[in-house]
């Protein structure tokens, strides 16, 4: 990846866990990897167990889609696979959860234009 696409990902991220934070969740891990994937968000909220997808895009460049669009079936299946992997490792696998996306848009002089959390996206 380049540098850029690194930080623009590092901005949506902070931004995400920012708006969590103020929303009453509670940051578990940032960027959690296995040998599966890699989980970008793990919180935990009212008891459940929130797995989040970030995806950051630059203000007005839709030519790929919107950032929540993006989360197709196969990184959903990836997700929940590596969300499995860390709910075993956790001691876990009894304790409810959600997949959550948050879809971040950054304007062109780097600051976050919108940040839309979508609870239970899939």
């Amino acid at each position: 990846m380049t540098q850029n696409r690194l930080q623009l990902g590092k901005l949506g991220e902070d931004a995400a866990c920012s708006l969590l934070e103020a929303a009453g969740y509670r940051i578990i891990e940032r960027n959690w990897r296995c040998r599966i994937g890699e989980i970008d968000t793990i919180a935990e909220h009212e008891g459940r167990t929130v797995f989040v997808e970030v995806r950051t895009r630059r203000s007005g460049a839709s030519r790929f889609g919107t950032a929540s669009e993006s989360v197709d079936i196969r990184k959903q299946m990836k997700v929940r696979s590596t969300a499995l992997v860390y709910m075993r490792n956790a001691g876990l696998l009894d304790s409810p959860v959600r997949f959550d996306v948050i879809a971040v848009a950054i304007s062109s002089d780097g600051s976050v234009a919108e940040c839309k959390h979508i609870e239970g996206a899939f």
